[in-house]
């Protein structure tokens, strides 16, 4: 278990990116959701022993990890946003020079070992071959293949489907959900539909506070029969915006499509929909719905 509690990050401004942060994070994949400048990135850091918390406390099984960051670094992988790889290198060597940098130490040896991520990460095919050749995704997978490496007890990932097609996104799903039977993930991204896929537990952060946290579905089951849907022309949208609480805009087949939140039908030509965690995610980071969506949760 991965215990947060009451972490504050202060930076020079003053600013202050977590104001107070209360997590309990079990084994498997647990969804961090978030706009950008939600605090996302600064709690990664944090918990990977990247940046000093102002204050509070994390442990790892029991372990406080901040007074030791060390000890979190032998059991962590990590995969950040922007991971950097040296192009000219086949991803057999990239992979085995990681390792090294990492200090991963291996029974039969550093080529067995590699040999066997590759394997697992579905990139034995593509070993040698220069990293400059790989898809987006197949960096990521050999990103992955690096986080894995010397059987880590917590794996982060930042924004790991970005960038991604349909296809790739789907097979780093797969390879993601297989990794997190056995340990705690944290996907810290700002992509609703990966969190919807994935995670049995999330988290939703804006302004550096949680303001929704729990059971994906039982955040969305919170919504039921309180989120309305109409189609608005151009000319109304901001009309519609004054006089109802008006939580997303999409656009479906060219037309501008509103969601309302209400306790009732708020108007004409509205109809009720089944919400779903986007609707959730919405309600959350406005101001007003931030505490009916915790108390969801709860």
């Amino acid at each position: 278990m991965l215990t947060i509690r009451d972490l504050v990050k202060v930076y020079p401004g003053p600013v202050t990116a977590l104001q107070g942060i209360n997590l309990d994070v079990p084994p498997g994949m647990f969804g961090l959701l978030g706009p950008n400048g939600a605090g996302k990135s600064t709690l990664m850091k944090i918990l990977s022993g990247l940046l000093e918390a102002t204050s509070g406390a994390v442990f790892l099984d029991g372990e406080d990890v901040l007074s030791k960051p060390e000890r979190i670094r032998q059991r962590l992988g990590y995969l950040p946003q922007e991971f950097g790889f040296y192009p000219h290198l086949t991803g057999e060597k990239m992979l085995t020079y990681l390792l090294k940098l990492k200090g991963v130490e291996a029974q039969g040896g550093l080529k067995s070992l590699v040999a066997e991520l590759l394997e697992r990460v579905n990139l034995t095919a593509a070993a040698k071959r220069k990293v400059k050749t790989y898809s987006g995704g197949m960096r990521q997978r050999l990103g992955i293949a690096q986080a894995i490496a010397g059987d880590p007890r917590l794996i982060i990932v930042d924004e790991p489907t970005a960038g991604l097609d349909p296809e790739e996104r789907q097979r780093f799903h797969s390879l993601l959900a297989d990794i997190s039977e056995q340990v705690i993930v944290i996907l810290s991204t700002h992509i609703v539909a990966d969190v919807s896929d994935l995670c049995r537990r999330m988290a939703i952060l804006h302004g550096g506070r949680v303001v929704a946290q729990g059971d994906p579905l039982e955040l969305t089951a919170g919504l039921r029969g309180r989120i309305w849907r109409k189609v608005v022309d151009r000319e109304t949208l901001a009309e519609h915006q004054r006089q109802f609480a008006v939580i997303a805009t999409r656009r479906a087949e060219g037309r501008i499509v509103i969601h309302v939140h209400g306790d009732g039908l708020p108007g004409p030509g509205f109809e009720p929909i089944e919400p779903d965690l986007e609707d959730a995610y919405f309600w959350a980071i406005r101001g007003a719905g931030a505490a009916p969506a915790a108390r969801a949760a709860e």
